[in-house]
């Protein structure tokens, strides 16, 4: 018989982060523990407060319930925390965790035999100018050759200002820009931004305008100067086919894929089937999850052979994250093998 508890977990950002939603100082997560003939797996239910479909009242009521339930599988429990994506990935977890010889293991390959890395994207966070450039300087400084900037909390203009400084250093050929503006572009203006963004010949723009506004979004995505990716936007959306229309509908030129928000590793799965059949390009990106999650989606995306840059760290962020093998060196995620887990202050 499987046992199963859940436990509530506060990250602590090392400085504020900024966003175009507002500065964070922590993260809330939660785990989902199973225990079996002496066994254990963990999983981590990544919820993003206000961004999450799954930020509601019963979550924790939800949580509970899956651990009562346990005994109905990973597959008969996904579809029943249909509206629980963060759960949904939580569960799927666990039970590869149990399943596995390691249960820091999920997807044994040549990515956790450290013999091959996964390419990732360096992340500069919104603050003021000053701030934004130091950050930029040290990603390419440290080997960095895809950075991702957040923009649209800042003046815009100081924002191409920054922009302007990275390719009067770097043409495109030697870094590759991606800019994020969550959804902060007015939809009767972001295609005006857009022009003005194309001269720094960017690789791409997450979420220009808000999520929801198909119509804005589609007219957008047909007269963009530069490839458009929707992030937020998949977001609540549950259904295969409700999935396929929105990229019908919208016809972006890629998505980002976040296994938190989305329904974890099968839900994603299902948004690559028809991103490939609509000709869409995709990448993974992970949500502020502690390094427990992030090892479960870095191993996962391996797998996948998307030679892209990912949206993949360490959690360095946190001043309480956990020791784990993974590690970034020259813009690429490693799993080092020598590096020993510690999770003992999740027993605290």
């Amino acid at each position: 018989m499987i046992r199963a508890s859940y436990k509530k977990y506060i990250l602590n950002f090392k400085r504020p982060s900024g966003t175009s939603r507002g500065v964070l100082t922590e993260k809330e997560t939660w785990f989902i523990l199973l225990e079996q003939n002496g066994k254990k797996g963990i999983g981590e239910c990544g919820i993003l407060r206000t961004l999450s479909i799954d930020d509601r009242p019963d979550y924790e009521k939800m949580l509970k319930w899956a651990c009562e339930n346990i005994h109905l599988g990973k597959e008969q429990l996904w579809e029943a925390l249909r509206e629980f994506p963060s759960i949904q990935f939580g569960i799927e977890q666990a039970f590869l965790s149990l399943e596995s010889k390691n249960p820091f293991v999920l997807f044994p390959s040549e990515f956790t035999s450290a013999s091959q890395s996964i390419p990732i994207n360096g992340l500069v966070w919104m603050g003021d100018e000053a701030f934004m450039k130091q950050q930029i300087e040290e990603k390419l400084a440290t080997g960095f050759n895809c950075i991702k900037l957040k923009i649209g909390a800042i003046d815009f203009q100081q924002e191409l200002d920054l922009l302007q400084f990275i390719r009067n250093n770097f043409d495109e050929k030697t870094i590759e820009i991606r800019v994020d503006a969550n959804g902060a572009f007015p939809p009767d203006k972001a295609l005006n931004k857009l022009q003005k963004l194309s001269q720094f010949k960017l690789h791409s723009i997450e979420q220009p305008i808000k999520a929801g506004n198909w119509d804005a979004m589609a007219a957008l995505c047909q007269k963009t100067p530069f490839p458009i990716a929707l992030d937020e936007e998949l977001i609540g959306i549950f259904s295969y086919e409700e999935k396929e229309r929105l990229l019908q509908s919208t016809k972006p030129q890629y998505i980002i894929l976040k296994p938190s928000l989305i329904g974890g590793f099968r839900g994603s799965e299902e948004w690559i089937v028809l991103a490939k059949k609509y000709q869409i390009g995709w990448w993974i990106t992970s949500a502020l999850e502690s390094n427990i999650g992030l090892n479960a989606i870095a191993q996962w995306t391996f797998t996948l052979q998307n030679p892209m840059p990912q949206g993949l760290g360490t959690g360095a962020l946190f001043t309480n994250n956990f020791d784990c093998p993974l590690e970034v060196i020259s813009g690429k995620l490693y799993y080092n093998k020598t590096q020993l887990w510690n999770i003992q202050t999740l027993d605290k």
